[in-house]
């Protein structure tokens, strides 16, 4: 019942009650039959009177449980832009539109399709498509309405609403219903990649509310990441994939939404994607200024330095740069010096997470923690960034390095008490100081090899005749897989010093394709990859550190590592109340991954070091959570238009 007409209702019939109880006093010493017709008179109008009241308290309720419709969402609550904001600060909305912008990536491809496991997807293959939200990329996580046109959450975190923009479609011209959002969901759940099913496993129910609403139940109340998580669903066209294999590997061109559609390919070659000219979002605030070039095309290299050697010579235009040898003694000459290749350090303020030596824990031989932790005393940082690097790198020591959330070489008192409750399922060593090996940087590791030999011995190994060996007298032997031929100069120094403690070690050099189908079926002993992290990590770290994603075929758990204490961990970090009470959370679950010697920490560079012909022009200010190449434009494209 409407709150507003109860509330007159309720004051007629409270003055109504009022009359008829005086009434039946004045009746009680006159008439009895009268008086008991007006005692039930009296107990009907009780009787509507709560109900009223219950009617209000019900409204009162209800609409306390549940916010309003907003034009963004946040996870605190607090967002930078208001409703009539009219474009990102780090966007130029009078930059021009055209041009081509080429850069190149290393591999080959054989897919169009990004979300399931087979294959290798094309670079880029996920941008052509539009999700609920935008996620803004100067703030921590706040995502603002782009194919919904408002947000309405929950006030317990247990729902969230979408309504969805009237004018939104996909490039045939069909408009953005509900039931696409629905669609694409359960799609992903049911055929994509495992790390969409612990990445959406708190989504309990998805319902259509009509043609142009989504509504999200939740199995949980309290995680406040969920609704922005929902948010960052890729949307696809129902109409286009239900009579087509979504887990299929090819090279079938799929129908997007967004700024951009894939305009040819030659496999393994080259994808080139076109602007769509008619974008239906192109003028709403969260694409002002972005989406500047007309073509983007992406040319596959087999080699980096291939690759640096087509740049220099005007095959692409734009090139991120990952060798710090390369950068360091590569740029340089007539086309530096001139500026006609422009050279630049920006920094880069996300987290950088965890690059390393990561170990597959499924294999028997990297079981022991004890052997993990003397295979990594023989890494030789210090050595390898002094001779190979020139001094360009801090190690990393983070799970979640070069941000707020990484823990400390003591433990804080915030995070000794989110470690409380598992203080007996955990080691005594996560409590103390945690430190890397620190060497001198002269290839001298004899302390480094002393340690790494009894631990050996304390997990059941000895060092006879030159050889670590088992009980059984088989000597440890693993395999490093790489993907690239740079690595191979940073890997042979680190198999000389276990050389040294009777561990043999192969190199496998393998191509992109083999090597991503190698590690999503857990064929391999160690491999080389960097893990990202968000600003506000949550759900996707179920992925990433969950029992339940560790014998899952293409999960984002590498090393298989499986402890209840980190799953307990992930819980509690997804539910987080506050920034204060996450980034506490994030470091005591730091701190326990840290411990367990999973993987060989490597380095990292807080900056991007990029290089590109001098013909684009960019915002004067940057966004602080991405490089924002989308925000680029090629300076004479006046001339173009």
């Amino acid at each position: 019942m409407n709150k507003f007409l109860t509330l007159p209702l309720f004051f007629i019939l409270n003055y109504f009650y009022s009359a008829t109880l005086l009434l039946s006093l004045i009746l009680f010493y006159n008439d009895s039959d009268s008086l008991m017709h007006f005692k039930h008179l009296a107990y009907l109008t009780n009787v509507l009177l709560f109900i009223i009241l219950a009617s209000i308290s019900l409204s009162a309720l209800s609409s306390s449980s549940s916010s309003s419709w907003s034009h963004a969402l946040s996870m605190y609550g607090d967002y930078k832009y208001g409703k009539q904001f009219s474009h990102f600060e780090y966007a130029n909305p009078d930059a021009p539109k055209g041009g081509v912008f080429k850069q190149a990536t290393i591999g080959s491809f054989d897919s169009l399709n990004s979300f399931i496991v087979k294959g290798n997807a094309a670079s880029g293959s996920n941008m052509i498509y539009d999700t609920l939200l935008k996620q803004s990329s100067d703030e921590p996580f706040t995502g603002y309405g782009l194919i919904a046109s408002s947000i309405k959450v929950a006030d317990d975190f247990s729902s969230v609403s979408f309504k969805i923009n009237p004018n939104a479609r996909f490039h045939d011209g069909i408009n953005i219903q509900a039931s696409d959002v629905k669609f694409s969901l359960e799609l992903l759940l049911e055929k994509g990649a495992p790390f969409y099913r612990s990445y959406y496993a708190g989504v309990k129910e998805i319902t259509i509310d009509s043609p142009s609403q989504v509504s999200f139940y939740f199995s949980e109340k309290g995680n406040r990441e969920l609704p922005l998580i929902v948010g960052q669903i890729p949307i696809f066209p129902e109409h286009f994939w239900k009579d087509k294999d979504f887990s299929k590997t090819d090279l079938t061109i799929p129908l997007g939404s967004s700024a951009y559609k894939i305009k040819s390919f030659s496999a393994g070659k080259r994808i080139t994607y076109e602007r769509v000219k008619d974008y239906w979002a192109k003028d709403l605030p969260v694409n002002k200024g972005i989406y500047n070039f007309d073509s983007m095309i992406f040319d596959y290299y087999r080699d980096a330095g291939v690759a640096f050697e087509a740049f220099k010579s005007g095959a692409f235009d734009y090139r991120l740069e990952s060798s710090a040898k390369r950068w360091a003694t590569g740029y340089k000459g007539e086309l530096f010096e001139s500026q006609k290749i422009i050279t630049q350090k920006i920094s880069d303020q996300t987290p950088q997470g965890m690059q390393g030596f990561w170990f597959n824990l499924r294999n028997d031989k990297f079981k022991d923690k004890d052997v993990r932790k003397a295979i990594s005393l023989l890494f030789d940082f210090e050595w390898a960034n002094k001779t190979l690097f020139h001094s360009s790198y801090t190690r990393i020591n983070s799970f979640y390095s070069g941000s707020e959330l990484a823990t400390a070489k003591e433990i804080s008192a915030d995070e000794a008490l989110v470690l409380a409750p598992y203080k007996d399922q955990l080691a005594s060593s996560v409590f103390d100081s945690l430190s890397l090996p620190v060497t001198r940087g002269d290839g001298n590791v004899r302390e480094q090899m002393r340690r790494a030999v009894k631990l050996f011995e304390k997990a059941g190994y000895q060092l006879k005749d030159s050889k670590m060996q088992d009980k059984e007298g088989k000597q440890f032997t693993f395999e490093f897989l790489l993907y690239s031929k740079d690595f191979e100069r940073i890997v042979h120094p680190f198999r000389q010093n276990l050389q040294r403690v009777g561990i043999k070690t192969s190199i496998r050099l393998v191509d992109v394709s083999q090597f991503i189908n190698r590690l999503n079926n857990f064929d391999f002993d160690i491999v080389t990859m960097r893990k990202g992290q968000s600003i506000s990590p949550g759900n996707e770290q179920l992925g990433y550190w969950g029992c339940d994603s560790a014998m899952e075929v293409g999960t984002s758990n590498w090393s298989g590592v499986c402890l209840p204490v980190l799953d307990k961990l992930v819980q509690q970090l997804i539910t987080s109340r506050s920034r204060k009470e996450l980034v506490s959370i994030t470091k005591a679950l730091d701190r326990v991954l840290l411990n367990e010697f999973i993987v060989i920490p490597q380095w990292y560079l807080p900056a991007y070091r990029i290089a590109y012909w001098n013909k684009y022009s960019h915002p004067d200010t940057a966004p602080i959570y991405e490089l924002g190449l989308s925000t680029w434009w090629l300076t004479k494209a006046e001339q173009i238009l």
